[in-house]
């Protein structure tokens, strides 16, 4: 598979967070229609299902605060932008990113990486008797480019915690192998780069507001937690083939 079939497989997967539409207008609030392309794609689980790793209160909030602010505001600046560029696949959006005229370029690094990143994010995880350890080919990668198991949960805690301020850390396939990496804020490894070949296989969230209520300042036992809940199976399936 190749970074353009990557991408069409990533649009598809994603079909229920995002919604083309006919007519630029779509539900009705307080007597104002609201421009709406993209919808808030909720967690494919219960929003207590993670406990005890990751709480209820914090899953609330991430998704019906963060998550759909994100998706409003991404709706607002697509509003306001050339209409070609509300007929772009996110993806694209992405990979063209520079060449997008301001605000529009701004808006989408921000609102439409919180936006795609949570919709990633809520797969990547799964309820605590599910999770399982990484099998097959996953497995197989892991211990070949990343020293096995314990040695990649080593570097990707380290990662994660080395990031300054908010962002994310990344597991991604670059076409020859995984990898860790790590983005400031809600950019993403599939941003700026048309040329390309990553292809996200798990992302973690590191901003304060995935863990602070629970964990507080101490992102280590986050992390820590974390490891009991990834959706191994969703991981793997976003290898190419």
């Amino acid at each position: 598979m190749d970074r353009r079939s990557f991408l069409v497989k990533s649009s598809l997967a994603s079909a229920g967070g995002m919604l083309w539409l006919q007519s630029n207008m779509l539900s009705a609030r307080g007597g104002e229609e609201e421009f709406q392309v993209y919808v808030a794609e909720a967690p494919p689980y219960a929003l207590d299902a993670l406990e005890p790793f990751i709480d209820q209160k914090t899953m609330e909030i991430h998704f019906n605060f963060h998550h759909k602010a994100y998706t409003k505001n991404l709706n607002t600046a697509l509003q306001s932008s050339a209409e070609q560029y509300r007929k772009w696949p996110l993806e694209k959006l992405f990979a063209e990113m520079d060449r997008l005229p301001d605000p529009l370029k701004t808006a989408i690094r921000n609102q439409g990486g919180g936006h795609w990143n949570h919709n990633f994010f809520w797969k990547c995880m799964i309820a605590p008797p599910q999770a399982k350890a990484p099998q097959g080919k996953l497995a197989d990668l892991i211990s070949r480019d990343l020293g096995g198991l314990d040695n990649f949960k080593k570097e990707l805690t380290t990662s994660a915690l080395s990031v300054f301020g908010s962002g994310w850390v990344w597991l991604v396939w670059n076409g020859v192998k995984i990898e860790i990496l790590k983005t400031p804020n809600q950019e993403n490894p599939l941003m700026n780069r048309p040329e390309n070949n990553l292809f996200p296989l798990l992302g973690i969230d590191v901003w304060e507001h995935a863990y602070y209520l629970k964990c507080q300042n101490r992102r280590a036992e986050y992390l820590e937690n974390f490891w009991k809940v990834i959706n191994w199976d969703f991981v793997a399936s976003n290898l190419p083939a």
